[in-house]
């Protein structure tokens, strides 16, 4: 066995840079009709998992003497022995000892050169998850042999020091670039299919184009694959922009306000009757597009905005009584969407006094719901508040219909 040079390759910052290409490629090899139906923030973590790094983390304490035997040891080059012809290797009798020390992250890093080097690099090979480090002699000296070894250990671990700042970067740099290159690839699509929509000419669909891209088998990584989507070709769907979700949010959030002012009024208010009032502002803001008890896919929901005959936003009002309940208003308002519905909302009312108590159960109830994805962050300040929170969840029986589900909890006056 022999070593050779360490992190000396190829340039760490080349590296890095095809890596970000491949994955560029990646993105641009799946389907439009997978790019369309996927959910962007899924598709974007598994992006980001995939191709994020993980600088070598060596473990001393777990070394051993990986192999030693006899071998023939050139010592043509040691100015302590009569040599008379140096131009030709001279073998004398000697031991090879192998030393491995384990480690993890990714085995591409030992063989880049990082931003910053010295002229003279470790030496070592790379076995699976462990570092060889290879030392021949002709006599026994433990001392010199120990010395040797943590001097090489301790100038790989110098240099991981360096390639731990340059991937650290790149790391830093995934998520931003990422959602670019998904985001630009997706409106591209949609720019495409709505120039060609809009010609009004009836669009022959291809028969046996696959709708996901297989993913090579990767050893280091095998966990990673891409989220799976339905095999119907996209569809554009009606949507409500984010900043009129909010507006109707920041509405139903000032209407509280006058609530939590005029105590006599409201406190012996009944859920239908509080969503009256509701109703009443949003129809002053939307045209009378607000409805009330108004039967939707499933069943029929409490606040309903319709836009063209497209449901456009779904909520629910109701008093806190308990999770169970709550969980089931939570099953209740995702049984009234269909797949064109992307905003809803629940407006809690709390009679009880305890509302810190009220507002840890929501959170909880709701992050154990087996529909439930991630937490969503509102963009408009004043929505951010501690009374109100935002989730994503995905609809029944398909992951990558997302809806945003915002609850929103208030003190009923007593």
């Amino acid at each position: 066995m022999k070593p050779s040079l360490l992190f000396s390759q190829g340039e760490l910052a080349e590296f890095l840079e095809q890596r970000k290409s491949s994955l560029k490629k990646e993105v641009e090899n799946y389907d439009a009709d997978y790019i369309l139906n996927v959910s962007e923030e899924d598709f974007c973590q598994y992006l980001i998992s995939k191709y994020t790094l993980l600088t070598p983390l060596i473990y001393k304490d777990k070394s051993y003497i990986y192999e030693h035997k006899e071998v023939d040891v050139d010592v043509s080059n040691d100015p302590m022995r009569v040599i008379f012809d140096r131009s030709r290797p001279f073998y004398i009798k000697g031991v090879q000892i192998v030393i491995a020390v384990p480690f993890e992250g990714d085995t591409e890093l030992f063989y880049y050169r990082p931003s910053t080097f010295t002229f003279n690099p470790p030496a070592g090979k790379i076995v699976g998850q462990e570092i060889h480090l290879i030392y021949e002699m002709t006599k026994h000296d433990e001392e010199k042999l120990k010395k040797n070894f943590n001097y090489d250990l301790s100038e790989i671990e110098k240099y991981l020091g360096w390639v731990k700042q340059n991937v650290e970067s790149f790391n830093n740099s995934l998520n931003t670039y990422v959602k670019q290159i998904v985001h630009e690839r997706k409106n591209k699509l949609l720019n495409d299919l709505n120039l060609v929509n809009s010609l009004g000419i009836p669009i022959k669909r291809r028969t046996g184009v696959p709708t996901t891209y297989s993913i090579p088998f990767i050893q280091k990584k095998p966990k990673f694959e891409p989220p799976q989507v339905s095999k119907e070709p996209f569809k554009p769907e009606p949507v409500l922009s984010t900043e009129e979700y909010e507006n109707i949010l920041e509405m139903i959030y000032n209407m509280s306000l006058v609530m939590e002012r005029s105590p006599r009024t409201f406190s012996k208010l009944n859920e239908e009757e509080i969503r009256d009032h509701f109703l009443m502002v949003l129809n002053a803001n939307y045209e009378g597009q607000a409805t009330g008890e108004t039967f939707n896919y499933g069943g029929k929901t409490d606040i309903l905005i319709r836009a063209n005959n497209k449901n456009v936003f779904i909520a629910e009002c109701k008093f806190w009584r308990g999770e169970k309940k709550f969980i089931e208003t939570i099953n209740q308002l995702l049984g009234y969407t269909s797949w064109r519905d992307t905003k809803t909302a629940i407006f809690l009312f709390n009679k009880n006094k305890d509302l810190t108590s009220v507002l840890e159960k929501v959170k909880k109830s709701v992050k154990s719901h087996p529909y439930y994805k991630r937490e969503y962050s509102l963009k408009s300040d004043k929505l951010k508040k501690e009374t109100i929170f935002s989730y994503v969840f995905h609809q029944p029986g398909d992951k990558n219909r997302e809806l945003i589900l915002t609850v929103m909890c208030f003190d009923v006056p007593t």
